[in-house]
């Protein structure tokens, strides 16, 4: 079968993409997209190489990346319509020019950006006839969308006609009631109430779980040292409420905690963890920190009540001892107590970090066996292969 993968990134990794990679925005579109793998930020290329090793055609798009859409385009003639593409580069070198102005006196122009930039935004021509075009060009048999909540189903149900079978992929986000979502032959999730929530709507779905790169551990270096004791890495949302008020408990017990995030602004309301802040950590950056810790934290934030995000799979994948928030269905996943830890209360919590901290023979124990689970159970090899026969018995 050939796959066509639609994704779209953070604008905040974007921009910390193209400023770590100064003249990438002016590489060919394959050079641009190998140094976007190789960040291994979100799903990078898991799942179209992983495909790939099952005899599959796969390729990726990065639908809201305007540097790398633009350079497609302009290799594949596909020139956007009413100069759209041109805007696209004008949105993209204002980005760069703003990101550069941040860090000098012209920093206090940055608010007149933002007006400039909401224009180009509002008018995103682009965005749509690039992706057309690439949906066009491929024809896949499979189009899978990953970003349900950010690609309009009236362009889905536009460019239905160019494949055999439109995949839809979500989580736990809430959807709109009002939308159309009967355009999609298939949606699939890792998450149990939204399989639920479509199949009430008549809308075929299947669970199909997160999962563990093995390749990344060959960016990582083979090492046993931990230097942080206590980390914590994700976002501070609305939806994290709870989560904030966790991590200050914990913060109040344990000065050696360090937290990442896209930005400390997020923190704005709690003083207590800015103290804590210690960037942000994308793709690889954030795999080395998580191996380099000998506890991490997870917290699932005010989305009950299932286990259900990356860094399950990503901390025990690196081999770190995950002490992550109890759930129905953790055991599905994981076994709690051998394989990651879980604790139902903050309180509990910290005295869980305690008990680890000071026994480094049961927290290594805990780890490898964490370790062993998902690279036995849980690699986006074996999803790929869940993901194709669910596929292939559909069609």
């Amino acid at each position: 079968m050939k796959f066509l993968i639609i994704n779209t990134d953070y604008p905040d990794f974007l921009e910390w993409f193209y400023s770590r990679n100064p003249g990438l925005e002016k590489q060919p579109y394959d050079e641009q997209m190998r140094a976007r793998n190789e960040s291994l930020f979100g799903v990078a290329d898991f799942y179209s190489d992983n495909l790939r090793k099952l005899g599959h055609e796969a390729w990726d798009v990065h639908a809201n990346n305007g540097f790398l859409q633009a350079a497609w385009a302009r290799e594949h003639g596909a020139m956007a319509k009413d100069n759209a593409l041109t805007r696209l580069r004008l949105r993209e070198c204002l980005k760069k020019l703003r990101r550069t102005a941040a860090r000098t006196p012209l920093r206090l122009l940055k608010p007149f950006f933002r007006p400039v930039l909401q224009s180009l935004d509002s008018q995103q021509n682009w965005f749509y006839e690039i992706l057309a075009a690439q949906i066009k060009y491929y024809r896949p048999d499979v189009l899978l969308n990953q970003v349900m909540n950010g690609i309009s189903v009236s362009f889905l149900k536009e460019v239905k006609q160019y494949t055999r079978f439109l995949v839809g992929q979500h989580a736990a986000t809430k959807l709109p009631e009002s939308e159309d979502w009967g355009c999609y032959d298939l949606v699939v999730s890792s998450f149990p109430p939204t399989i639920d929530w479509f199949r009430q709507r008549g809308i075929n779905c299947a669970l199909n779980r997160l999962a563990f790169e093995p390749r990344i551990l060959s960016y990582l270096k083979d090492s046993h040292q931990k230097d942080i004791p206590i980390s914590f890495i994700g976002s501070f949302h609305a939806v994290h409420k709870s989560r904030v008020e966790w991590l200050e408990k914990i913060a109040a017990r344990f000065s050696e905690l360090k937290l990442w995030g896209p930005s400390v602004d997020q923190l704005k309301n709690s003083p207590a963890l800015q103290k804590h802040y210690s960037g942000q950590a994308w793709g690889l950056e954030m795999y080395r920190i998580l191996q380099g810790s000998r506890i991490t934290l997870n917290h699932h934030g005010d989305v009950p009540p299932y286990a259900n995000n990356c860094r399950l799979y990503e901390a025990t994948g690196v081999g770190t001892l995950l002490i992550t928030d109890w759930k129905p269905n953790l055991h599905e996943m994981y076994e709690p107590g051998k394989e990651v830890i879980a604790y139902r209360t903050p309180e509990e919590c910290t005295d869980l970090i305690r008990h680890y901290l000071e026994n480094d023979r049961e927290r290594q124990e805990v780890s490898r066996a964490g370790q062993e689970k998902t690279l036995r159970d849980h690699t986006y090899f074996q999803r790929m292969q869940e993901l194709a026969e669910i596929i292939q018995k559909q069609l």
